[in-house]
Formats: structure tokens, sequence, C-alpha cells
């Protein structure tokens, strides 16, 4: 009775309720508008069912992983990312496919995908690693040791295949070894690398996509993926060696390990392009270019991206009105109820919804970085900073996609867009926050 008593206490005045509100509203928004957007095809009740179920189970993951100790996430970070690893290969093993991706397991009446709880084991794991090893931050073997474990988890969700999910690794990572000290020029380097690899493939999409024989026509007819990485992998070390040794003369000493690594990183990326552009099929490689120019296919890869500016514009200030969007309710605006939830907000709610849901995941964030700051401990503020990032950057993503800002990835908008397991997961998250918030107060 009496640990029952000092955790309520501890509930009570150790949990952030500013995020908890934050919290509370968006997800009322996101029923809201779940609803409104499966109301015109007949699945409003069966959507916002199945969501409600598994907010339902997230709350009773987040009070579980609040009540449990985060410091303990450290000494079982090994078992953590091993169980990461094993439920990303039981998919691919026992898994059913949609839409094209081999990543969910399928229950019937419910699926679940993995790899959401999988991110968050990852951070975890990862910021165990760099705590364990922070003495160690400036070698190289530290760096490859970290990218060792990412590589754990990219490879296994490229053979899924679920470009989309990779996505918030990357950021996480490098927002994580930032922290850490790692030498900012290997994390541009990182960057370097990552661009190329994911660059390469689409570059060569986009220039096929531009039409009218323009000169940019004629260069995607003899350019292909292959020769425009021999001419990078080819051209970058002699021009890097030239500027080095150009600087050297001026008597501007740098050390020879950077062009080195950076042209590593260069060969790296060059490398990493191929079995990127073989896991992308064709329509998802144009949907990813296609936000440049929508109209260059605007039935095809672009009509998402024009339907839901559409949407976004003709909201105006107060919206049309609840369940009263026309690009919503006469179903001109693809995946409305997950990838696009936000065009919803805009069509019916107006800029003044939008505006609101975006305040609020402003105050989550940066709620969740406080905590991160206040955090008694390295570890914990790894984790909340990694989670934070990963909240972020979905946003970011998710919000500039549907405004015609970003490529069309499928990342959903977390809180808001329809799915179970990014509902489940991301709840589960909000523990681990409200978990080192609580933290505070332990002595």
């Amino acid at each position: 009775m009496i640990l029952k008593t000092k955790f309520f206490k501890k509930l009570v005045f150790g949990v952030d309720w500013r995020l908890i509100l934050a919290l509370l509203v968006l997800m009322l928004i996101s029923f809201t508008a779940i609803y409104s957007a499966s109301f015109g095809c007949g699945m409003s009740f069966k959507y916002l069912s199945i969501q409600l179920l598994a907010s339902g189970m997230g709350f009773a993951g987040l009070f579980l992983f609040a009540s449990f100790n985060y410091r303990y996430y450290k000494h079982l970070s090994k078992f953590i990312y091993i169980l990461s690893l094993a439920l990303l290969i039981s998919v691919l093993v026992f898994g059913s496919v949609k839409r094209g991706t081999k990543g969910w397991f399928d229950f019937g009446f419910v699926s679940f995908q993995p790899v959401e709880i999988a991110k968050i084991m990852f951070i975890l794991a990862l910021a165990a690693f760099i705590d364990a090893r922070i003495k160690d931050v400036k070698k190289i073997s530290f760096l490859i040791s970290a990218f060792a474990l990412l590589a754990g988890h990219l490879v296994l969700i490229m053979m899924q295949p679920d470009f989309s999910s990779t996505l918030s690794y990357f950021p996480v990572t490098l927002v994580l070894l930032f922290m850490a000290g790692v030498n900012p020029f290997y994390l541009f380097c990182i960057v370097v690398s990552g661009c190329l690899a994911a660059g390469i493939p689409l570059l060569g999409t986009f220039l096929n996509m531009q039409r009218g024989g323009t000169l940019l026509a004629d260069l995607a007819l003899s350019l292909k993926s292959e020769w425009i990485v021999v001419y990078i992998a080819v051209a970058v070390p002699f021009l890097t060696a030239g500027i080095w040794y150009f600087l050297w003369k001026l008597r501007i000493r740098i050390p020879v390990i950077y062009p080195i690594v950076l042209c590593g990183a260069v060969l790296l990326g060059c490398a990493a392009s191929i079995p990127v552009e073989k896991s992308l099929k064709d329509y998802q490689r144009k949907r990813l270019v296609v936000f440049l120019n929508p109209k260059v296919d605007p039935r095809g890869s672009g009509y998402n991206i024009i339907q839901s500016k559409i949407a976004i514009g003709s909201g105006r200030f107060a919206g049309k009105g609840f369940k009263k969007g026309t690009q919503t309710q006469l179903g001109f605006l693809p995946e409305q109820h997950t990838d696009f939830i936000f065009s919803v907000i805009g069509e019916e709610g107006g800029w003044i919804m939008a505006q609101l849901t975006l305040f609020l995941y402003f105050l989550f964030i940066w709620r969740a970085l406080a905590i991160a700051k206040g955090s008694r401990d390295r570890y914990g503020s790894l984790v909340a900073t990694g989670i934070a990032t990963m909240f972020m950057f979905c946003a970011v993503i998710n919000v500039g996609m549907v405004m015609g800002m970003m490529p069309v990835t499928g990342m959903p908008l977390l809180f808001l867009s329809y799915g179970g397991s990014s509902m489940l997961s991301s709840l589960c998250a909000v523990g681990i926050l409200c978990s080192i918030r609580m933290g505070r107060h332990t002595y």
C-alpha cells in the first residue's frame, strides 16, 4: 500500500502534464479527423474502433513503461537490441504482405507492424552504447560500431522492403552522435554518403520524368544510375585530392585524414545507391521526386500532392466544417485517413485547426526536449532526445509532404494518422519519457 502511494505521488508530481495535455488533444483531433476521413467510404466505425483499441492498449503501455525505471534499459540494452533484430527477422519469415511490403503480423481483426516498436528499441540500445563508450567518442572505431548497430536494422527493414520506415533512423542516429561529441566533419561525411545513396537513383528518375525535348530530357536518355555512380566515384577522389593539394600549397594545413574520410564516404554512398535502387520500385522513386514538379505526372505519381494542396488551400481560415470537406468526402484525397490526415484537418478545420495541431506538436516536442535537458543522467537525456527527434522528424516530413514541400515518403503523422502499430509504439515512447521525467524525483 505504501509503495502504491509513493508511486501515485510520483506520478502526480513527476509527470509533465503539459506534455500529456498536448498528447490528449492531439489524439482527440486524430479521432475526429479519422472518423470524418473514412465517413465517405463507410469505414468510419471500423477505423475509429481500431484506433480507439490501439489507443487503449497504448495507454496501458504508457503507464507500464512510466512505472518502470528507465535505467534498467541501459543494463538490458544488448538483449533489447537482439530482441529488436529477432522481431525484424521473424516478420520476414512469418509476416504478411501489405502494399508490397512484408512487414506485418496479421492476427485477423488487427495487424501489427514490428518496425514501429523496433525504432524505440533501437533508440534505447544506441543510447546505452553511446553512454557506455563515451570516452571513445573521438575514435573512428566508435563511429563504425555505432553505424554497425544502425545497419543491422536498416538491412532487415530494406529487405521487406519498407523505405519510409528507415528514414527516421538517420536523424536520430546523427543527433545522438552529435550530442555525444562526435566530430561534426564525420557526421557531415555520413550525411553526404546518405544523400548519394538515396539521391543517385532518384536523380535518374527525375531526369526521366522531364518532358518536351529539354536538355534534361536529352541527358536522361543517355544517363543511367550506373554511369552516375562511375562518374562520381572517379571524379570526386581526384577533385578532393586536387583541392587538398592546392590548399596545402597555400599553407592551409588540413590533416590528410579529412579528404580520405570524405572520399570514403562518397565511395560508400555510391556503392549503397545500387541496393537502394534495386529495393525501390519505379512508382516509389517517382513519388519521392515528383514533389519538385507534380504537373509532370498529374494523374499518376503527382496526383496525391496536387489533391492534398487543393484540400488544404480550400479550407481557408476556418475550414469547411466537420464531414463537409469536398476533397475528403468525395474521395479525391488519397490515403486521407493515414498519410494525408493533416490535409483533412486543413480542409475541414481550416488554418485555425492546422495551426492548433502544429502548436500542440511543438508543445509536445518542446516538453520532450525539456525532459531530456532535465534528466539526471546522460542515458536518460540521450533516450529522451532520440524520442523527441523521431517525433519531430516525422512531423516535419509528413506536414511538408502534404503541402508539396517534401517527398511523398509514406511516413505517418504520429498520434494523428490512422495506424494501431504507430499509436501503440508512440504511447509506449511517451511512457519512457514519463519515466525519465519521474526519475528526477528519485534520490
